[in-house]
């Protein structure tokens, strides 16, 4: 089990990292940070908009799933939310360089994170 900043060091690791944060969905608020290129508290606050737009549009369509991740790509970066499941309300993002980046691998590693991550 790790605490999340081991959680968000191991994150680290994978190419082309930038940051990564757990984040609050109820108050967008960082219960973790670590990296750099963006303003964290600003992108954190409006990725908590993106997670509750998805699970409010989930509910509307009585779909009875959950969320494995949201991927949102931008020319130059990938951007990936996922809700955590041992802490309901709470969801990693993180952020990497798309030119340097495995998107298949992240993705490994943010599951493998969620799977070890205690509060």
């Amino acid at each position: 089990m790790a605490t999340i900043r081991q959680s968000l060091d191991e994150l680290m690791t994978c190419d082309g990292s930038m940051c990564a944060a757990v984040v609050d969905s109820e108050s967008g608020m960082m219960l973790g940070s670590t990296g750099s290129g963006l303003d964290m508290e600003i992108a954190a606050a409006a990725n908590t908009e993106v997670m509750r737009a998805k699970l409010k549009a989930m509910r509307q369509l009585g779909l009875n799933d959950v969320i494995e991740d949201i991927l949102i790509t931008l020319g130059k970066q990938y951007h990936l939310l996922r809700p955590l499941t041992r802490k309901e309300g709470a969801f990693i993002y993180f952020v990497l360089d798309k030119s340097r980046a495995n998107l298949a691998l992240a993705r490994r590693k943010t599951h493998d994170v969620d799977q070890n991550l205690t509060f």
